[in-house]
């Protein structure tokens, strides 16, 4: 006697997947500093041990949970596509489950351009190290473009030189 429905639900919970953008940047940061004190304390390293023994963790290492929000839009954006496919046109939870579906879309492009964003910014500072930390380059404006190898032509000879250029 009841229709089931879920559109209308994800559409209103879909604006707050955004969020996760901000965890997938901060993502690598995270894995790199529980790595770092697994090995630099033995109390911290034990502790995450003795967590992970607890049957509530399926077995499961702390790494692996906290993988689980990096997969979670990219998921829900799947199972939403393959309920459409399924779902009838004429069904009452169509419109609602398509325009969740746009939301979640954007959720994840969000999430995926959030990690773009933040590699670029890193290859970026990897560079500004290399090239001495000359500060007036290092602007937060700044994008890298493309990098790679060049050849420069000498305007006197014409001859050419190997370059590597950032863009």
């Amino acid at each position: 006697t009841s229709t089931p429905r879920i559109g209308d639900i994800l559409q209103k919970l879909a604006p707050f997947l955004k969020m996760y953008g901000e965890y997938v940047k901060n993502f690598d940061n995270a894995m790199e500093l529980v790595k770092t004190w697994t090995e630099r304390s033995p109390q911290f390293k034990f502790i995450v041990q003795d967590i992970q023994k607890e049957k509530v963790c399926g077995n499961l290492t702390l790494q692996h949970h906290m993988l689980e929000p990096v997969q979670r839009i990219p998921r829900y954006e799947m199972l939403l596509k393959d309920y459409l496919r399924k779902l009838p046109q004429d069904s009452l939870d169509w419109k609602d489950a398509e325009k969740s579906l746009e939301i979640i879309s954007t959720a994840a492009s969000h999430s995926n351009s959030a990690i773009r964003k933040m590699e670029n910014l890193k290859k970026l500072l990897e560079i500004y190290e290399m090239l001495g930390e000359e500060e007036d380059i290092v602007n937060p404006s700044n994008e890298l473009i493309k990098e790679g190898q060049i050849l420069k032509l000498a305007a006197r000879n014409t001859s050419a030189q190997e370059r590597y250029l950032f863009l």
